[in-house]
């Protein structure tokens, strides 16, 4: 089990990066950010943090085919990755619904899953053979070519998947693994692992040789209480994305959800934490102590997750999204020490 920081970039960048620093100086295997409009600009966080780490790996978790460019995305991965000495890699959606709507783009309109797949292979080529000519449905090129070239043989492209089946089958068919977003059940990745497998074995791949990645709602600490207080602060927001079918192989009836979902929309944000029931946030976060965080990853482990991608939440980040002042919750720097000191040595 390999383990990992997706950090929302929208910390001071010095202490983006010394987070960075310090992931790198633990052994974590990389850290993530996602590639949105709406956090500071990952690309050149990590650049920054290029000299100042040596083994750690860096990436969006994700990046949207939808609002950047594939062969822009493997420009900047292959510059990254000759920043870092050969450690970048990228993972591709087809783009947060939310953030789309505010470019007044209908994701129904955009043939999400055929966009990525496309885009998967354009990028792949393109780091590959640092030129293109290529006619798709989604994007053509007529000898474009760069000179942006990765240090590794092969520079990982993944795919991120919630909802299913057949995103999970393509992420394996096509791509080097999958990011599985904002699921906490057995069910919900034995799910995930079938279709893995699945699409595996029509590229003639082995499954288990790709990435599985658990990308997950994280906070931990040793005030139990507190850290599942900063999770259940910040599990509305995401779980607002969570397609009806994730929800309910979560354990989690998506018309309980509905009146959080609605305040979220319309700004409350205070309503939707409120409604927020500390149930629902248990389910939908990996949260507490490290024995119980170690507890909950245990129990996914059987299905052959292995990679963990802690989303860590602090009193920081709940504070920037919704205002709220929380006493207890340990910061990102000493999340990263427990799961380092007191998670990881389980696995």
């Amino acid at each position: 089990m390999k383990f990992s920081y997706a950090m929302l970039p929208d910390y001071p960048l010095e202490e983006s990066l010394r987070a960075i620093e310090l992931a790198d100086e633990l052994g974590f295997h990389a850290v993530y950010a996602a590639d949105e409009t709406w956090h500071k600009d990952l690309w050149l966080l990590f650049a920054a943090a290029a000299a100042r780490t040596s083994r750690v790996r860096m990436g969006p978790s994700v990046s949207a085919v939808t609002l950047r460019e594939p062969t822009l995305i493997a420009q900047a991965a292959a510059t990254l990755d000759e920043l870092t000495g050969g450690r970048a890699e990228v993972v591709l959606s087809s783009g947060n619904f939310g953030l789309l709507a505010q470019y007044k783009t209908d994701w129904k309109t955009t043939k999400p899953l055929s966009r990525v797949v496309e885009g998967v292979k354009v990028m792949r080529t393109f780091l590959d053979d640092g030129a293109i000519t290529f006619d798709g449905e989604f994007f053509s090129y007529d000898g474009l070519f760069t000179f942006a070239r990765p240090v590794q043989q092969h520079l990982p492209v993944k795919m991120g998947a919630m909802r299913g089946p057949k995103s999970f089958q393509a992420a394996a068919e096509h791509s080097d693994g999958c990011h599985h977003a904002l699921s906490y059940t057995r069910e919900a990745y034995e799910y995930a692992a079938e279709n893995l497998r699945a699409g595996a074995e029509r590229a003639g791949k082995d499954w288990t040789t790709l990435d599985f990645g658990a990308w997950v709602v994280v906070s931990v600490g040793r005030d139990s209480a507190a850290a599942k207080d900063a999770a259940r602060s910040m599990v509305g927001i995401y779980a607002s994305s969570m397609p009806a079918e994730q929800l309910e192989r979560n354990g989690v009836d998506p018309k309980s959800l509905e009146p959080i979902i609605d305040a979220i929309a319309g700004g409350d944000l205070a309503k939707g934490i409120e409604l927020t029931s500390p149930e629902i946030a248990d389910k939908l976060s990996f949260s507490g102590t490290p024995e119980e965080v170690t507890a909950k990853i245990k129990e996914i482990e059987p299905t052959g997750v292995n990679h963990l991608i802690a989303a860590i939440t602090d009193a920081s980040l709940v504070k920037a999204f919704t205002g709220r002042e929380l006493a207890g919750v340990a910061t990102v720097d000493e999340q990263l020490r427990l799961i380092h000191d007191e998670v990881m040595p389980a696995f």
